[in-house]
This record gives C-alpha cells, structure tokens and sequence, in this order.
C-alpha cells in the first residue's frame, strides 16, 4: 500500500532551475558565430540533426570567427553557405543582420554579449535591435540569451 508520504510518490529531486538544465547547459557557445548561426538556423528544425553538425562545422571551420570581427571577415568571403552547407538566403540574410546587430552594438566577444544582457539599460537596446531582425521572436532573444550563457527562464 502506498501513500502521498511514501518516498516513492515523492517528485525526484531537480536543481533550482529546472529539468531541462542538462540541455541548456549543452547549448552554450563560447564563439560569437556560434551563437548566432545557432540561434539563426534553431526555427523549425531539429537541433540535433540539423542545427548543432553545422555549428560544429563552422566553430571547426571558422575558428577564428569566435569574435564579431573575426565573423565578420569570415562572411564577407561569402562562404558561410557552404561552411555550414545551408542554401537558404534567408536565413544567411539573417546571420548577416544579428552579425550587425553585434557590431552596433559594440559586442565583439561571447563576454560582451552577456555582458550586455546582464545590464538593464543595455539588455533592453540590445534584445529591440535583435527583435528587428527578421524572424528575431521573442523566443529567439531568449534563446540567444540561453546560447550565451545567461538562463532567462523563458526558453
């Protein structure tokens, strides 16, 4: 006979930020590219099979991209379809517009980006800059948030 004291009806334990902190934890990048292909490439795929192969590929391709600068030389050699081997000008566009984002922003490394997240004043110009970019939701800024290692609880 069991009972609502019984260990075995008691919820197992999960740390403070939840149960999916595992995979967070497994989608950060200490590589500005990184993120945002990441972030640009997540909508309506599967991260597993499609995302994270071509993010590896670019972090193992395009070391040197892990700054904005560093990425940006990198796109403008106009290889970034064929480093991740993705033929949508959509969503390349959109790399190129959060890229830029970045770079108006003054953010060069992975630690300026949370940084900058981190500051009130600064998070708020930040995520309404990226909300316009193109298919930039909500959801996305979180994420991106999550990809830079800040948890936002909203992802």
């Amino acid at each position: 006979m069991t009972n609502e004291h019984n260990e075995a009806n008691r919820p197992a334990f999960t740390d403070p930020q939840g149960p999916d902190t595992a995979t967070e934890t497994s989608r950060r990048w200490a590589h500005i590219g990184a993120i945002i292909v990441d972030a640009t490439l997540q909508r309506r795929q599967n991260y597993h099979s499609t995302v994270k192969p071509r993010v590896v590929a670019l972090v193992d391709t395009w070391p040197d991209a892990d700054t904005t600068s560093g990425f940006r030389r990198h796109l403008d050699t106009g290889t970034l379809a064929e480093v991740i081997s993705w033929p949508s000008p959509g969503r390349l566009a959109q790399v190129e517009d959060i890229a830029g984002v970045f770079e108006d922003q003054g953010i060069e490394t992975v630690m300026d980006l949370r940084g900058a997240f981190g500051d009130p004043a600064r998070r708020t110009g930040l995520r309404q800059a990226l909300a316009a970019v193109r298919h930039v939701s909500p959801k996305t800024l979180d994420y991106i948030e999550t990809l830079s290692g800040v948890f936002t609880g909203g992802v």
